[in-house]
């Protein structure tokens, strides 16, 4: 990446994409943030708070294992965790609703 800083979210998705091309990263990014969701909900129906404190190892763990053992790379996270952040719930809804697919070549 170029080291000019990224301003803002359209510009940032680009590359946060060109940063996910490996299938099974896609997937794993698609669980964690599945279960991110789940154990939101979880969280909330139970009135349990402490539940909470799972979601950054449940979407972080999922993610990360994809960046460093699929796609070899370091996640945009560390840079830009806004966006990046951002860009896992956009990737999401795209998969979900078949905008994105799991393997972006085809």
């Amino acid at each position: 990446m170029a080291t000019e800083r990224i301003k803002s979210l359209k510009e940032f998705y680009p590359y946060y994409l060109s940063e996910h091309q490996n299938p099974t990263c896609r997937k794993l990014h698609f669980i964690g943030t599945a279960l991110v969701f789940l154990t939101l909900f979880i969280a909330i129906f139970t009135a349990n708070a402490w539940i909470l404190f799972l979601i950054p190892v449940i979407g972080y763990g999922f993610a990360w294992v994809g960046h460093f053992f699929y796609e070899k790379n370091k996640p945009a996270t560390f840079q830009y965790p806004f966006y990046s952040l951002a860009s896992d719930f956009i990737l999401f809804f795209e998969l979900l609703i078949g905008k994105q697919r799991f393997s972006p070549d085809n």
